[in-house]
């Protein structure tokens, strides 16, 4: 039976532990690959996104033969492959990161290390029915939690193994592109719904807000389905700004001492 002790939930300290192991493995590839060519570096985390996505599977597998998943899913019809489609907004992200890394796409970099992260996040902090309080070694729990976890440091991996820098023009794009994906998984969403396939889908929770406490203050203010969504693109906005102003701040300070140096010497 799997330890007891490792249970893990949102910032709990398994879950922090779990975290710094993640951001060790960030830190020490980046160190190594810092002298390396574009091309090793791309190749390294292009390959890490493909063992991601096997993982995916495997982790989507065990999850279907969890006979107390499907106990503690029961009321929302248990596993149903349909339901499990990687459209979530971390594993859209989890698909465009090896491509826009490998096509060199600004655009899909932009996109990536924005929402790649922060998508993943949200749903280690709000981990659904089933992913909270549970041991580590449980193969769902270990499939759940590795999956978003690499899904975070994948994202970041994009701006450490220095393959894009964050620029104030990339802002209105990214969130237009936020946008345009959203959309059309709502029309997937009212697909699967209007065929049977999956009656309750509603990824990027664009249908319903499944009792989100934000998405139902927004769900208020316009109650209609996807369009309550469009709120979030001012939050979105704002988190883009103070990262990309962090990332110019630094710049920034990273250039004064070669302007001191050059003024000096002019003197």
């Amino acid at each position: 039976m799997p330890d007891q002790k490792l249970l893990i939930s949102p910032f709990n300290t398994v879950f922090l532990i779990t975290f710094a192991l993640f951001l060790a493995l960030l830190v020490i590839s980046s160190v190594l690959l810092r002298n390396k060519s574009e091309k090793t570096r791309q190749t390294v985390l292009v390959s890490a996104c493909v063992l991601t996505f096997i993982g995916f599977f495997f982790y989507k597998y065990f999850l279907s033969v969890d006979a107390e998943y499907n106990v503690i899913t029961a009321n929302m019809g248990g596993f149903n492959w349909w339901g499990e489609l990687p459209l979530q907004l971390c594993n859209i992200n989890m698909i465009l990161i090896p491509i826009a890394v490998w096509k060199k796409n600004r655009p899909l970099m932009a996109f990536c290390f924005f929402l790649g992260p922060l998508g993943a996040m949200m749903a280690l902090a709000m981990p659904g029915n089933g992913f909270d309080g549970y041991s580590l070694l449980l193969p769902r729990m270990l499939g759940y939690y590795g999956t978003h976890f690499m899904i975070v440091i994948e994202g970041l991996a994009i701006v450490c193994f220095g393959l894009y820098r964050p620029s104030f023009g990339d802002l209105p794009r990214t969130v237009l592109t936020a946008l345009l994906i959203a959309f059309g998984v709502f029309l997937i969403n009212l697909l699967l719904r209007w065929s049977g396939l999956h009656p309750k889908a509603n990824y990027f929770f664009s249908v319903e807000t499944e009792g989100n406490f934000l998405l139902e203050l927004f769900h208020r203010w316009i109650p209609v389905p996807f369009l309550y969504l469009l709120p979030s693109s001012v939050i979105l906005g704002v988190y883009m700004l103070v990262i990309t102003g962090a990332f110019a701040l630094a710049d920034r300070w990273r250039r004064r001492p070669e302007g001191k140096m050059q003024n000096k010497c002019q003197k």
